[in-house]
């Protein structure tokens, strides 16, 4: 196996895994849930990070609305407390699969797949 493909290998690896933050810990909320570093994130996920940092304004209608998680891959909390945000995906002509999940605990989750896996986003 060649060498660059190994070291790219693993830079993916890295950006996308269940590592612990710079500190040696991952926040307590994310428990043992695969993480992404914000640099690892996509471009547009960053930017939606910013607008909610900022408080909006956000480009789509149903930004900030609350997530149920129906799904149960978050931890279970009261109705209410999670809220998503669209994620633009490039070439696509609806709002796409990605999204960022905040938490009222300052948590922020990301998934690229329509709910069907997350990841917790280390700030």
């Amino acid at each position: 196996m060649p060498l660059r493909f190994v070291l790219c290998l693993l830079l993916l690896v890295a950006g996308c895994s269940s590592a612990p933050a710079p500190d040696g810990t991952a926040p307590s909320w994310a428990g043992d849930m695969a993480t992404v570093r914000v640099a690892r994130l996509p471009a547009q996920a960053r930017e939606t990070l910013a607008l909610i940092d900022a408080g909006g304004p956000f480009p789509y209608a149903k930004d900030g609305a609350v997530f149920a998680n129906r799904e149960r891959l978050l931890p279970a909390r009261q109705r209410g407390y999670y809220h998503e945000y669209t994620v633009p995906t490039p070439g696509s002509r609806d709002r796409g699969a990605r999204r960022i999940v905040t938490g009222q605990g300052d948590e922020v989750y990301y998934t690229d797949d329509h709910y069907d896996s997350f990841r917790a986003v280390l700030r």
